[in-house]
């Protein structure tokens, strides 16, 4: 089944309003796809974040609703000048 990964830098600032906002596409997700996404920091590098979704049965769905929750959150304004939240999906 699908694995998703969804890495980005943030400004320093943000981390704690990043965090909430993780937070919130975490449960808006899990509600509407039954996915539970976990949360990864880089070593050495506290700024680059890593969101993991695993397995992803309906990928159509989980996309729409993990989009539309990140909008809802407003998370870009949380992102480092130049970072897009970048989403690689993987099978195995």
């Amino acid at each position: 089944m699908p694995a998703y990964f969804i890495y980005y830098r943030l400004r320093p600032e943000t981390a704690e309003a990043a965090r909430a906002g993780v937070n919130t596409i975490f449960a808006a997700v899990r509600a509407a796809t039954g996915v539970s996404g976990r949360l990864l920091t880089k070593r050495g590098e506290a700024q680059l974040w890593m969101e993991i979704y695993e397995p992803v049965a309906v990928t159509e769905t989980f996309e729409r609703t993990l989009q539309q929750a990140v909008d809802q959150v407003g998370f870009d304004r949380l992102l480092a000048p130049g970072s897009v939240r970048k989403l690689e999906c993987f099978v195995d």
